[in-house]
């Protein structure tokens, strides 16, 4: 007969698992080696059950949401249970087995409780860089997903315990700053072992069968939860389209479209419509796709309601095969994780706005702003800087959007100024608010961010960057946010419009100048 778990009891049990979350992010910030990793926080962490069902995740990044579920799923198709040991660790970076751009790599760990497997734990890093055709591994232009970097099936990287050397040395003989990747990869390790730690410690204080029928009553209360928030949610079919500035290659506009459909209580999420996959890097896989869409919902119910498998149940999703976002191999797809994912937020929001018209913002900055920066110093050691940037946040019915911040799919915070200038050769000669950026509306959209980096040393710099020809749109009335600029300041004074994706080379004490798009404004403006 089922064990009856009175609320408190389960509320108890749920807070123990977010935290173990939670304390799993502290342990990869504090011994991890990169500025990406210990200032910026650009990581995720999960626990799921043994069949591949969310049971928490930390507060980190929105993009890894859907993605981690689909990484955790392909490593046990890869893996089967027999063939998982104590201690074992599953590396993973393909984008078409789970993954979601090569930067991103994820570290799995099966948790034996009375030797049966019941847990994964799992977190996943961007690395500041992971091979492939330009430092930091996040080309402005590609076509092909090798030029990208190393690519990672899911393969142990630890067996029972002990790293698997000639794995190791493969990844490592591949990238740029080994010593880096090393230390980040060894904090993402240690990072599991804590979170087994705390799961073992858990399962010890309530058994494994009470603990496991918990769980179970956890996802249920989520489902129940996300149906009575969303049970105003009308009936019906809300379409909404929006459009990339590029494909990568070309300056041709890419389409998303979406159609939201409530019946029964299920919400269908179509992305019917839209274009074809690209020859650039804007194509994004359905990791990606899931995890904007979970994201977009996770944000219209209660922040109380635990994030898990549960919450998601009702929700089916629909994506075109062969379209830009159910690309095939090879395709590129590194500003597919980054730029299309805000896109892709951007219609569903747009299309969410018709259901609840006094509850969705007007568009975001749009753009994460991806800039990446690398060469050799004066003693001929190799150095890599990744960092986004924040921008403007739509304003929304009773509100005024904020400025300067990350928006949507990415919750990272900057690198400061002094850790950036302490670990690389670029000064920042300005960091300020874009004034008067944000669109003018009943309430304001927020303002975008100028950031001036001077590069002190000959460098590469690439660019994946979005809104710089189409505008952050503004509902109600309100009129759209401005679109964002890139330029480069060259030595002899000489200006130079980037386009929205590059790679080009700097000069010793050339200037790179990023202007941020601010966020759409709500209301006409009386």
């Amino acid at each position: 007969m089922e064990q009856e778990i009175d609320i408190i009891t389960l509320s108890v049990i749920q807070k123990a698992l977010e935290n173990i979350t939670d304390e799993m992010g502290l342990v990869l910030r504090r011994a991890s080696f990169s500025p990406n990793c210990k200032e910026r926080l650009d990581f995720s962490c999960a626990i799921f059950d043994s069949e591949a069902e969310l049971l928490a995740q930390a507060e980190h990044i929105p993009v890894h949401l859907g993605a981690m579920f689909s990484s955790t799923f392909e490593i046990i198709k890869e893996f089967p249970i027999e063939e998982l040991n104590e201690d074992d660790i599953i590396i993973l970076n393909s984008p078409f087995t789970g993954g979601t751009h090569l930067p991103d790599v994820t570290f799995l760990m099966p948790v034996f409780i009375d030797g049966e497997l019941t847990f994964f734990v799992n977190n996943r890093a961007h690395h500041a860089d992971i091979g492939g055709a330009t430092p930091g591994s996040m080309p402005g232009i590609s076509s092909e997903l090798f030029e990208e970097g190393l690519i990672i099936p899911p393969v142990k990287l630890y067996e029972r315990g002990k790293e698997v050397t000639d794995v190791m040395n493969l990844i490592l003989a591949n990238v740029r700053v080994k010593k880096e990747r090393l230390g980040d990869f060894r904090a993402q390790r240690a990072a599991l072992l804590r979170g087994k730690e705390r799961l073992i410690e858990l399962s010890e204080k309530y058994n494994k069968t009470f603990l496991l029928n918990a769980c179970t009553k956890l996802k249920d209360l989520s489902e129940k939860a996300f149906k009575s928030q969303l049970s105003n949610f009308p009936n019906g079919t809300f379409q909404f389209t929006d459009f990339l500035d590029s494909n990568g290659i070309s300056e041709q506009s890419v389409k998303i479209k979406v159609n939201i459909t409530k019946s029964n209580g299920k919400y269908l999420v179509s992305f019917n419509g839209t274009d074809p996959q690209q020859t650039g890097n804007v194509n994004a896989p359905q990791s990606v796709v899931y995890s904007c869409v979970y994201f977009v919902f996770r944000s219209l119910t209660d922040s109380s309601i635990m994030t898990n498998a549960g919450l998601f149940r009702n929700i089916d999703i629909e994506i075109p095969e062969g379209c830009l976002l159910d690309p095939k191999p090879p395709a590129a797809v590194s500003s597919g994780n980054v730029e299309t994912s805000q896109r892709i937020v951007d219609v569903l929001l747009g299309a969410l706005a018709q259901a609840f018209p006094q509850l969705i913002p007007a568009a975001s900055q749009g753009t994460m702003n991806n800039i990446t920066i690398g060469g050799f110093d004066h003693t001929g050691k190799q150095w890599t800087y990744y960092e986004t940037i924040g921008g403007g946040t739509g304003a929304g019915c009773e509100y005024n959007g904020i400025s300067g911040v990350h928006s949507h799919m990415t919750n990272t915070l900057n690198t400061p100024i002094e850790a950036l200038e302490i670990a690389y050769p670029l000064r920042i000669m300005k960091y300020s608010f874009r004034d008067n950026s944000g669109g003018i509306g009943e309430k304001k959209g927020g303002d975008g961010i100028v950031r001036i980096i001077k590069c002190l040393l000959d460098s590469s710099v690439s660019l994946q960057t979005e809104r710089r020809k189409l505008p952050p749109y503004g509902l109600n009335g309100g009129e759209p946010g401005l679109k964002g600029v890139n330029k480069k300041i060259t030595i002899d004074g000489k200006t130079i419009i980037l386009p929205g994706r590059s790679i080009t080379n700097f000069l010793a004490n050339e200037t790179l100048i990023l202007e941020t798009p601010g966020g759409g404004g709500f209301g006409k403006r009386i």
